[in-house]
């Protein structure tokens, strides 16, 4: 068996059935049985000794020796980075998914599914396979790897090129250089006789197979796999630029080019944007089981390419150039400028720094903005600590409680009800590990090249304590990217772009207002998280992405209009 990983069921009346479903997993994992709450206990305690990994553990609705509930509970404190899944019969389904659906709601396990009736049931094998692929997406080590980060030391800059790869969903794994990877990847990086610079990354995808660089940021890894806005025809004009590939410019990418318009996205990190950091979105229309952020951002990628999207992400956007005279946007970056007809501004928002320089400089040791996954990882049965009150904190602070051996959340408010959403509340006040600890702020922290400890503040009574600490992320407010548009771009005190109404009366073309999601220059709009008075959740900016195609074809169709006239 290996290395394999477990797959355990547990069930006392359809174990035989169960088994005959779950063959069809035999090549890549182990699958383990158990008739009771009890020998599950044993089986898995005895799986953990001898250090296999357990993937999911799939329980009948009805056990004769414990509550389901109880049962999924012991099954969390000795494996909780397992999927949970309950199956129930079809006699009982009516009954006991009625009394389950609360602590689904609370998070005590990740799904219900009905019984398997019997052979090809792939509505039941869709969502196993689902959980199994989002285990091996964020727990298990890839067994086949896409990129190769050859290193003598962890560093932040491998630290943010594992998040990136996390993060576009390309399974990498680290090396030492004296390993037989590391010496085949040395082998083929011409260093001219200079001394090897560490990290080199080794590209193993198709298309870019043996390719190593020794990048000097993020960003060129970025470059080697996706290339430059330069690869854009300079004299090419597109139709839409979409600077920004978060939520509303994704969908404006899927809408524009499904709809003929030649289309470029310009993403100054990963595609995915803030969202796409967020370890499960669950209530997101259309996904019962939750999706990840880093999966449904792929997913839009994937749907915009096949329309012919073109997709540059790692070069932010240094400047904006307004066309004059029927002349064309300029979308200027370090990489190369992108000409076009029209601009959507979808560039998102950033995590607002804490400000205390004692952690900025433990950024990547130890001090994570915004929920890492592949920081996550490293937490394990560490005392990690989440600053920030929404729903993205929530998220974190729940997958961070898999690996972590606590989890504390900070806020300044006294609680979260008014910055979290109900069913993440939920689920982290049934969660074991995680704690939420109001009116309190970080002022300070430390430790010898690795973050050891934190100073907390009550921002009641100014009392402070000194506290231990493994890890702390950080995912408080929102800071808009605007510093690239030119002036006569109208924003509020903020810097969120105003559109439509909310523009200013003086910047009315012929005394009427632009259209909802237009901005004061003619050809340019916003959508998503960067727009002023925007709802800030993932729905919300899709719909404004795609809601501004609509306008898109609505103004070149005008200015064509225009052109045919003079």
């Amino acid at each position: 068996m290996g290395d394999q990983p477990a797959i355990v069921l547990v069930s006392s009346g359809h174990t035989d059935q169960l088994r005959g479903e779950f063959g069809r997993y035999l090549r890549d994992y182990r699958v383990e049985c158990a008739e009771s709450a009890v020998g599950a206990i044993v089986l898995l305690g005895s799986l953990v000794g001898d250090g296999v990994p357990i993937a999911q553990i799939v329980v009948e609705s009805e056990l004769p020796d414990m509550s389901v509930l109880e049962a999924l509970g012991t099954f969390r404190s000795i494996v909780p980075t397992a999927k949970r899944v309950v199956v129930i019969s079809w006699e009982n389904f009516g009954a006991h998914s009625a009394s389950l659906r609360p602590a689904l709601q609370k998070g005590k396990f990740d799904t219900f599914l009905l019984m398997p009736r019997g052979a090809r049931d792939e509505e039941f094998h869709y969502a196993i396979t689902e959980m199994l692929s989002d285990w091996g997406a964020t727990v298990a080590t890839p067994v086949v790897d896409s990129v190769r980060i050859i290193t003598d030391s962890p560093s932040a800059l491998t630290l943010g090129i594992r998040d990136l790869l996390d993060r576009m969903g390309m399974p990498n794994r680290m090396y030492s250089p004296d390993s037989p990877e590391g010496r085949a990847a040395i082998a083929l990086y011409d260093s001219h006789d200079e001394p090897t610079p560490f990290p080199l990354v080794h590209s193993m995808a198709p298309k870019l197979h043996d390719r190593v660089i020794a990048p000097a940021g993020v960003r060129d890894v970025s470059a080697l796999i996706f290339g430059r806005p330069s690869d854009v025809d300079e004299d090419e004009i597109v139709d839409l630029a979409i600077v920004g590939a978060g939520p509303a410019g994704l969908a404006a990418a899927v809408y524009g080019a499904s709809e003929g318009l030649s289309t470029v996205v310009v993403e100054s990190d990963v595609v995915g944007g803030q969202a796409g950091t967020s370890s499960m979105i669950r209530n997101y229309l259309g996904f019962p089981r939750g999706i990840s952020g880093m999966r449904l951002a792929q997913r839009a990628r994937t749907q915009a390419v096949r329309f012919g999207a073109r997709f540059y992400s790692g070069w932010p956007v240094d400047e904006l150039r307004l066309g004059v005279d029927d002349a064309p946007h300029r979308v200027c970056t370090r990489g190369g400028d992108v000409l076009a007809r029209s601009v959507l501004i979808a560039s998102g928002v950033a995590y607002r720094r804490l400000g205390v320089e004692s952690l900025e400089n433990l950024v990547g040791a130890g001090v994570t903005y915004g929920a890492a996954m592949s920081a996550a990882r490293e937490m394990d049965g560490r005392d990690v600590f989440v600053v920030g009150g929404g729903n993205s904190a929530g998220q974190a602070a729940i997958h961070l409680a898999r690996f972590a051996r606590s989890v504390t959340i900070l806020v300044r408010r006294a609680d979260l009800t008014e910055t979290m959403s109900q069913y993440l509340i939920g689920e982290i006040a049934y969660h074991p590990r995680i704690n939420v600890r109001g009116t309190t702020e970080v002022i300070d922290g430390g430790g010898e090249g690795q973050l050891e400890w934190i100073e907390l503040c009550d921002t009641d009574s100014r009392a402070t304590e000194h506290i231990g600490a493994g890890g702390l992320f950080v995912l408080i407010g929102a800071d808009p990217h605007c510093d690239w548009l030119p002036n006569t771009i109208a924003v509020d005190d903020r810097g969120f772009v105003l559109t439509g109404r909310d523009v200013p009366k003086d910047l009315w073309p012929d005394e009427l207002p632009p259209p909802d999601l237009a901005t004061s220059a003619a050809g340019v709009f916003a959508a998503g998280d960067i727009r002023a008075h925007s709802m800030k959740r993932v729905a919300a900016a899709s719909g404004e992405g795609a809601s501004a195609v609509p306008l898109v074809h609505a103004w070149l169709a005008a200015r064509s209009t225009s052109a045919a006239e003079d």
